[in-house]
Formats: C-alpha cells, sequence, structure tokens
C-alpha cells in the first residue's frame, strides 16, 4: 500500500458532487441559503474528499462559494 492511499480520504459520490454544483449554482444566483442547505446534504466521506482536492488545488469551498458570488454562473 502506498503512502497516498493510506491518507487519502476518498471518492466523492456522485451525489455529492451534484450538491456541490448546486451550492456553487446557488452561490451564483445569490441565493446563500439555498447554497448551504445544498452544502449541508454533502455527506461526511463526500465532503472530506472535497475539502482534500480543494486543498490540493490552493483553495477551500468557501473561496470556491466566493468566486461563485463574485462572478456568477459559468455558461
Amino acid at each position: 500500500m502506498n503512502a497516498h492511499a493510506a491518507t487519502s480520504p476518498g471518492a466523492i459520490r456522485p451525489l455529492a458532487a451534484a450538491h456541490l454544483r448546486d451550492a456553487l449554482t446557488a452561490a451564483a444566483d445569490h441565493r446563500p441559503a439555498a447554497s448551504l442547505a445544498a452544502l449541508m446534504n454533502i455527506d461526511p466521506h463526500s465532503w472530506a474528499a472535497i475539502q482534500h482536492r480543494t486543498a490540493e488545488l490552493g483553495t477551500t469551498v468557501l473561496d470556491l462559494l466566493a468566486y461563485a458570488a463574485r462572478n456568477g454562473a459559468a455558461s
């Protein structure tokens, strides 16, 4: 077993990815309550994986939400 596999938080489940997308879309649409509600639906294992992946990219979920809120939805 390699060291990366031992520390990896796991995979992001498809439903969690959809919730994250919904949260970002809601932030872009300036609907913070809907964004928070979507984030609250993410399971703990996927949440850990999302945080790990965003950290690897040098950012956080909060930064992504703020970016979406400032710049709107991608076309």
